[in-house]
């Protein structure tokens, strides 16, 4: 009885040494899953806290590159407005050109026609100024056949210079001395030169008054002062003659110089010869 006793005690702390080493296995064992776990657990918070910095980093990255896409959108906006405004103004600048350039070939065009009007007008001047001077070539050879006798003798001058044809008579065929009044044979000379001027229509007729410069003194001075009044009075009575003639009046001109317009000295007596002079000159009508 007594050793069934100890063989139960022993068989009971058997089963007990055997239930308490199978339960500090299993504990050993939760334990090290549990530490297992817990480390686990330190790695995934580990892992977590990296992940969540590294999540933080992309936000902040995200954010910046948010802020990049929109300062580029901006920067896209505003080059497209600028791009907008510089088409606007190359336009703008495009449409003036070509109002430039068509002001320019109007202008081009309305040169060429002034230029084409003018060469037409300067050929027309040309034409007229070769029939001028051979009409006064004419009158030229005319007056020399006509007043030959009186060229031949020194008392008339006969020039024609690029269309301006002059005739020169000293004062002695036309006037006594210290008169005015054309004496009969200086009006047979004028007849002479009328008959030619009458068939002149597209000149004026200018009568000049010459001197010499020798003072007028005594009786005559009362009448005639100075040789302006002298040759003034000369130039008149030639005048009045060719009007009464048939002459235009509105062709004739009559121009004292006195003795301001010398053509020798009035240092011999015959350059004074030569001074006084009554000149009758074709020149051109001035226009109204």
């Amino acid at each position: 009885m007594k050793r069934r006793m100890l063989f139960m005690a022993f068989l009971l702390g058997a089963i007990w040494a055997i239930s308490g080493c199978v339960s500090m296995g299993k504990y050993d064992l939760k334990e090290k899953e549990a530490s297992d776990t817990a480390n686990n657990l330190k790695d995934l918070q580990h892992k977590y806290a990296d992940l969540n910095k590294d999540n933080n980093g992309l936000k902040a990255e995200v954010e910046r590159l948010t802020g990049n896409v929109e300062e580029l959108t901006k920067k896209k906006e505003n080059l497209e407005e600028d791009n907008k405004k510089l088409d606007n103004v190359l336009k703008a600048k495009s449409d003036e050109l070509s109002r430039n350039i068509s002001d320019l070939r109007q202008k081009t065009v309305d040169l060429e026609n002034e230029n084409a009007r003018l060469k037409e007008e300067i050929a027309n001047l040309q034409k007229t100024k070769v029939e001028e001077v051979q009409k006064t070539s004419k009158t030229y050879e005319e007056m020399l056949e006509k007043m030959k006798n009186e060229i031949s003798q020194g008392q008339v001058t006969i020039s024609e210079l690029k269309g301006k044809l002059t005739v020169n008579m000293v004062d002695a065929i036309l006037f006594d001395s210290g008169k005015a009044e054309v004496k009969p044979q200086g009006l047979a000379v004028l007849q002479k030169v009328t008959d030619i001027l009458k068939n002149i229509k597209d000149k004026a007729i200018r009568i000049e008054g010459h001197t010499d410069n020798a003072k007028i003194t005594g009786a005559l001075a009362r009448k005639y002062p100075t040789n302006w009044e002298l040759s003034a009075a000369r130039a008149i009575n030639v005048t009045r003659y060719l009007q009464q003639q048939g002459i235009n009046p509105t062709a004739l001109l009559a121009v004292a110089y006195g003795e301001y317009h010398p053509v020798a000295g009035n240092d011999t007596e015959e350059g004074k010869a030569k001074n006084r002079r009554i000149e009758i000159i074709l020149v051109p009508k001035e226009t109204p």
